[in-house]
């Protein structure tokens, strides 16, 4: 069995990797636009943030159900269902008439997109080799940031050019490749499920038994620490960053920067993660992060910035590859959906919460506290990663 998955793996984890790139390239085509799309629909700016905030609000529990029936059913099916899904609520965009219309596609994308997350690194997973398994998250950590650093600028540029419909259909012909892509995978055997009451006893049992795993607990804390921080950053940033006097494009350089480094770093991280152990690489990752943020405030030159936020990168590349290959190193596969369902919920859930928080928090005492403020959950990432992991 071991030997058949070796084989196969030299197929599925590259197919799986674009996939997984093409899966997430549509939710970041719209982050630069949508704000704008509903405001053009007439909606103010309260009803934009709740529109914006709709797909984070459904995602979050939806990861969870649908990692436990990845576990039941297979990936397969949930992955094209979940694509075909991103690709409707695409096309719905542009049909869209009012803010209602809007909100109501923003639930269908949010919904979809939970059964693509949990899928394909569920695949990922259950097709790394036991010596490789660092490298291989790290192709996921690759396809997501990407999706990223692609997204942004090609989003603004058709958006710009050709307006908001022709970049929805854009988003949904490229998803659609993935739903072509995906059909050429090979199934799995799912989980035997014996009846309906014992499965619904256990779900909360299995998601307790998974947050409170010791060996799963960095991983989790790591995951919303790390994306509660950026959204704190990616809300405050720009707005420090106009206050040295810089615009749009200086903002635009020091995000892609961070996403390039987040990209570059994430394969070589991989691979000492699995020759030295998952603790290295999650240590130093942290610390190239509170040292990033701790400086960030003290800067006002934009190549000094650019560095920093350069730094800022280096450590998410270094940090995800090993706390997405803890959860593969300490799961079986019969849980191993759920288990990445939690991971992608905790992801969303850390945006969703710390980019409001931490922009009140910023209004309140001011933008660079703010900012020193998003040290927090790191700090107490590296507590947790030093007190769990060093056996």
């Amino acid at each position: 069995m071991q030997r058949i998955l070796k084989q196969q793996s030299h197929r599925v984890l590259p197919v799986t990797s674009i996939i997984t790139f093409l899966g997430f390239l549509d939710t970041h085509l719209l982050i630069p636009v949508m704000a704008l799309y509903a405001t053009s629909l007439g909606a103010s700016i309260g009803v934009v943030g709740l529109i914006i905030g709709l797909y984070s609000i459904i995602n979050t529990p939806a990861n969870i159900i649908f990692g436990q029936l990845i576990d039941r059913v297979g990936y397969k099916v949930p992955l094209i269902t979940g694509l075909i899904g991103d690709v409707l609520s695409m096309v719905l965009y542009a049909f869209s008439r009012n803010p209602l219309h809007l909100a109501l596609v923003r639930l269908l994308h949010g919904f979809s997109g939970a059964l693509v997350a949990p899928s394909t690194m569920s695949i990922i997973a259950n097709y790394s080799n036991r010596e490789k398994k660092g490298r291989s998250m790290s192709y996921y950590g690759i396809s997501l940031a990407s999706a990223s650093l692609i997204g942004y600028p090609v989003s603004g540029i058709i958006a710009s050019r050709h307006g908001f419909n022709m970049l929805f259909f854009f988003g949904a012909t490229v998803v659609g490749i993935g739903v072509l892509l995906s059909s050429i995978l090979p199934g799995n055997n799912p989980k035997k499920v014996t009846s309906n009451r014992t499965t619904n006893s256990t779900s909360f049992r299995q998601i307790s038994n998974l947050l409170t795993r010791k060996s799963l607990i960095p991983s989790y804390v790591a995951i919303f620490a790390q994306y509660f921080t950026f959204g704190g950053v990616v809300t405050l940033l720009p707005l420090y960053v106009g206050r040295l006097g810089m615009g749009a494009f200086e903002i635009g350089m020091l995000l892609a920067t961070f996403s390039l480094m987040f990209v570059l770093i994430q394969f070589p991280s991989g691979i000492v993660s699995d020759k030295v152990g998952r603790l290295l690489p999650i240590v130093v990752g942290l610390l190239c992060i509170i040292l990033a943020l701790a400086v960030l405030t003290l800067l006002s030159s934009f190549a000094l910035l650019i560095v920093i936020i350069g730094l800022y990168g280096i450590g998410y590349g270094l940090l995800f590859p090993s706390i997405s290959a803890l959860i593969t190193d300490h799961t079986i596969a019969e849980e191993r959906g759920l288990a990445t369902g939690l991971f992608h919920a905790l992801l969303t859930v850390g945006v969703a919460i710390g980019a409001p928080l931490i922009g009140w928090v910023g209004g309140l005492v001011g933008i660079e506290i703010g900012l020193l403020i998003t040290l927090v959950p790191i700090l107490f990432t590296l507590v947790i990663a030093l007190s769990l992991l060093r056996r």
